[in-house]
């Protein structure tokens, strides 16, 4: 006959881990830089459905008081965005995970014009370990920088978890 002994539920448990810094640190940073031209800002507003004339048309621009075709709002944030899913889902320093966002907020504070160079950046500021969702809870202070002034301001939440 054999017997069955009932193991704690402990027992399947994950092990403990004591510092998670591998996953993600508090001050850690991302940057990119990014030049935006005439026909990546149209083609971008076009794929989202922004037909406003001020990313399409210079002359268009000019009459709104611009001196050139400004990118979307969109455009910043959504290459923002992935930056941080990028940068968040990477494997390629032997330590594979995943990322999830739960929250981005961005304020545009400066138009972004064609062919400007911009910087983008995220740090991390803090960090949680979060047992119910089994992995890091990190926020992110985001930035998109031209001439080295902010153009937009971001914060973000993002999830990040040892891939299985």
């Amino acid at each position: 006959m054999t017997t069955l002994t009932a193991l704690e539920p402990a027992a399947f448990a994950r092990p403990q881990i004591s510092t998670y810094d591998d996953l993600v640190r508090v001050g850690e940073c991302i940057e990119h830089v990014a030049v935006y031209s005439r026909e990546d800002i149209s083609r971008f507003a076009m794929l989202t459905l922004d037909l406003n004339p001020v990313h399409h048309d210079r002359e268009e621009a000019l009459r709104a008081g611009q001196p050139d075709v400004i990118a979307s709002g969109q455009h910043t944030s959504a290459l923002m965005s992935g930056l941080a899913a990028s940068y968040f889902s990477r494997a390629a320093d032997g330590v594979p995970r995943n990322m999830l966002c739960l929250n981005f907020n961005f304020a545009y504070r400066e138009p972004i014009f064609a062919d400007a160079e911009v910087t983008l950046r995220w740090l991390v500021s803090t960090t949680e370990w979060s047992n119910s969702l089994d992995g890091v809870i990190a926020q992110l202070d985001g930035r998109a920088l031209v001439n080295g002034a902010p153009a937009v301001i971001a914060r973000g939440t993002v999830l990040v978890r040892y891939a299985s």
